[in-house]
């Protein structure tokens, strides 16, 4: 599974802490197919018909595994973002599975509630703190490669670690690796973006993003931004706290709290743990989850575990607090 990732962006003057977290979600709908731009790739109809079978393969996965599907956000409203395809919405039992979620949502929270019930203790999901609308416009596939198509950013790999880097233009990953995950493909194998790019890089875009308000003593918010196929993610580790929001698309986030250390292979992707190991978990082992909309944040506390799936192809931006 691929996780495709994001931009580690730290203000200037701090240099961000700990593995960069990808947003994710999981939910069982096919997950609808990126438009590829600029035609067909040099080299061949096979390798279009190898791309279509890995998408169909990682929604099958990713259906069958849960069981869901789900819209999108109203917030969303059907518009384009990167992958350059409309939103698909659902309805009945496969929006019903979607909407069920063991993480709280809290759309009236104080700055007093979030430090007295989730700073340190748990998750939650925090929805109109901040308007973002300005920054989604400027997230639309059209505008992120018109400001940084020419740019080259960090690749890194989809298992725990993501020890392996690769540098490539911005451009050719949107138009080259941003496609559905193959769910056969380790960690090791695929290559997602987040984390590990410069602020200054990004600072004309990071600009028009409003972060969570709600802060925590002696810790200093760091910028990561990331583009994501349908189906790619991380598996599960930790780091300092946060917040992911999604800009474009949806994630799906599995949590466990830092005393209760998830089953899973480092190198196998988050639709693979899906497939794999989470079905035959029995309830009192299942991890907190949800499906994070476009427009919600997740705040994650300090060290808790969390792995990220994708629903659709996906733009998200989280805030490390280091």
């Amino acid at each position: 599974m691929a996780a495709v990732g994001a931009v580690r962006a730290a203000p200037p003057g701090s240099a961000p802490s700990g593995r960069a977290v990808e947003a994710a979600s999981g939910s069982g709908a096919a997950p609808p197919l990126p438009r590829r731009p600029g035609g067909r790739r040099p080299g061949s109809r096979r390798a279009a018909r190898r791309r279509a079978h890995g998408a169909g393969a990682a929604a099958a996965a990713a259906a069958g595994a849960l069981r869901a599907g789900g819209s999108g956000s109203a917030r969303a409203g059907g518009r384009r973002g990167v992958s350059g395809c409309a939103r698909r919405r659902r309805d009945g039992p496969a929006a019903a599975e979607e909407e069920r979620c063991t993480v709280e949502r809290r759309a009236d929270l104080t700055y007093a509630e979030f430090v007295r019930h989730y700073a340190f203790f748990r998750p939650v999901i925090l929805q109109g703190l901040t308007d973002n609308s300005k920054f989604r416009a400027l997230c639309s596939r059209e505008r992120l490669l018109a400001s940084f198509g020419e740019r080259v950013v960090r690749l890194s790999t989809a298992n725990t670690y993501s020890y392996r880097k690769v540098d490539l233009p911005f451009q050719e990953y949107v138009e080259q690796l941003l496609h559905p995950q193959d769910p056969a493909s380790l960690g090791n194998d695929t290559l997602y973006f987040f984390g590990d790019n410069n602020f200054t890089e990004w600072a004309s875009l990071f600009r028009h993003y409003s972060p969570p308000p709600f802060g925590l003593l002696d810790t200093t918010p760091a910028y990561s931004f990331g583009i994501a196929g349908a189906g790619s993610g991380v598996p599960f580790h930790w780091h300092g706290p946060g917040y992911s929001e999604v800009i474009y698309g949806r994630k799906r986030w599995f949590l466990y709290p830092p005393e209760k250390t998830p089953e899973f292979h480092p190198n196998k992707t988050t639709l693979a743990w899906l497939r794999d190991t989470y079905p035959a978990l029995a309830p009192h082992a299942r991890p907190l989850e949800c499906t994070v909309q476009a427009g919600e944040v997740l705040y994650f506390p300090d060290r808790w575990w969390h792995a990220t799936l994708n629903l659709d192809t996906s733009v998200f931006i989280s805030t490390f607090l280091g």
